[in-house]
C-alpha cells in the first residue's frame, strides 16, 4: 500500500494550474532536484526523482510551458531493491528556460539558490512553489500510525529560509533546523499540517488527514477519561478499604458501642456498604441524608481514632 506521503504527491501531480503559477512549481522542482551538465559544449539539465508521477509532472510542465520535448530515462536499481530512478533530461535551450525561471542570473553566469522575489511577492505563486518544493523534497508521516510531522529538505540555507518564509506567510508556524547534509523546514502541529496540505492544493489528502486526526483526538480523549475514571475508582476503593480496616480495628479493641452515636452509625453503614461512594453513604446514614463533606468528616474522625488507638497499643 502506498504511503500517505506518496498519496499526497500523487494528488498534487494531477492538479491543473495556471501557466504563471506552474512556472513557480517547476522552478522549485528544478532548483531542488536538478543537475546541470555540459554535453557537446551545450548546457544540459537532468532532473531526478524516484517517483514516476513526479517525473511525468516535470515532463508535462516543461512541454506545456516551454514547448520542449525532454527525454525520460529510467535507471533500474537492483541492489537492496531500491526504487527506480527517473531522470527528465533536457539537452537544448536550457539556459533561456532557467533564466526565465530565475534559476540562472540574466547573464547565465551564476545559479540563484534563493527563492525569487517574483514568487515571494505573490501568494498564488507561493502556493505553487511550495507544492513543487514538497514534491521535490517533502515528506509527511501517516497520521494513523505516527506522530504528526511534515518536513521539506533543502540543500541551501537561503532557499530553506525562503520556504519557511512562504509557509509562515500562511500562518503555519514553520520552523527550521540545519542538518549535516542540508536544511529542513518542518511542521509538528496537526492543524498546521492540514493547513499546509490545503495551501498546496492537496484537498483530498487534507480531508483524510483531518478525519484521522479527529478520530485520534477522540480516542485519546476517551482513553484519558477512562483512565481518569479508573484511577478515581481505584482511589475510592482503596480509601474505603482503609476506612473498613480502621473500623474493624476499633471494633476489635473496644467496640463501636463506645463511640458517639453519629460515629457508630457511620461506622456501621460503611462496613455494611463497602462499595459505595461518600455521596451514596450520606443517603444511607440513619437520620440522613447528610452531605459528602459531613460523611468525610465522620470517616476522618474514625480513621484518627483508630490511629490513636494503634499508637497507644504500640
Amino acid at each position: 500500500m502506498a504511503s500517505f506521503a506518496s498519496q499526497v504527491k500523487k494528488e498534487l501531480t494531477q492538479l491543473e494550474v495556471h501557466p504563471e503559477h506552474a512556472k513557480a512549481e517547476l522552478s522549485a522542482l528544478i532548483r531542488m532536484n536538478g543537475t546541470l551538465t555540459i554535453v557537446n559544449h551545450q548546457l544540459g539539465l537532468d532532473v531526478q526523482t524516484e517517483n514516476p508521477a513526479i517525473a511525468r509532472r516535470l515532463y508535462a510542465l516543461i512541454r506545456q510551458l516551454y514547448k520542449q520535448e525532454a527525454n525520460l530515462i529510467v535507471r533500474r536499481k537492483m541492489k537492496l531493491k531500491k526504487n527506480n530512478q527517473y531522470v527528465v533530461r533536457l539537452s537544448h535551450d536550457v539556459k533561456p528556460m532557467l533564466q526565465d525561471l530565475s534559476i540562472l542570473d540574466p547573464l547565465g553566469l551564476s545559479i540563484n539558490t534563493a527563492v525569487a522575489d517574483s514568487v515571494l511577492n505573490e501568494p498564488q505563486r507561493m502556493r505553487s512553489y511550495l507544492r513543487g518544493a514538497f514534491l521535490a523534497g517533502g515528506s509527511v508521516n501517516n497520521p494513523e500510525t505516527s506522530r504528526y510531522h511534515l518536513e521539506i529538505y533543502s540543500l541551501y540555507a537561503d532557499h530553506n529560509e525562503g520556504i519557511m518564509q512562504m509557509m509562515n506567510h500562511f500562518d503555519l508556524n514553520a520552523r527550521t533546523v540545519a542538518r549535516r547534509s542540508g536544511n529542513i523546514v518542518y511542521l509538528k502541529e496537526a492543524e498546521k499540517i492540514a493547513d499546509f496540505l490545503n495551501v498546496i492544493g492537496a484537498t483530498n489528502a487534507m480531508l483524510k488527514f483531518e478525519d484521522v486526526r479527529i478520530m485520534r483526538d477522540m480516542r485519546n480523549s476517551v482513553n484519558r477519561l477512562v483512565n481518569c475514571e479508573t484511577a478515581n475508582m481505584s482511589k475510592t476503593v482503596n480509601a474505603a478499604q482503609k476506612q473498613i480496616d480502621n473500623i474493624k480495628f476499633i471494633q476489635a479493641h473496644g467496640g463501636l458501642d463506645q463511640l458517639p452515636v453519629r460515629l457508630a452509625e457511620m461506622a456501621q453503614v460503611r462496613v455494611d456498604h463497602p462499595e459505595v461512594s461518600l455521596t451514596e453513604l450520606g443517603t444511607l446514614v440513619p437520620g440522613g441524608p447528610i452531605s459528602k463533606s459531613g460523611v468525610n468528616h465522620r470517616l476522618r474522625k474514625l480513621n484518627e481514632l483508630a490511629e490513636s488507638m494503634r499508637a497507644n497499643l504500640a
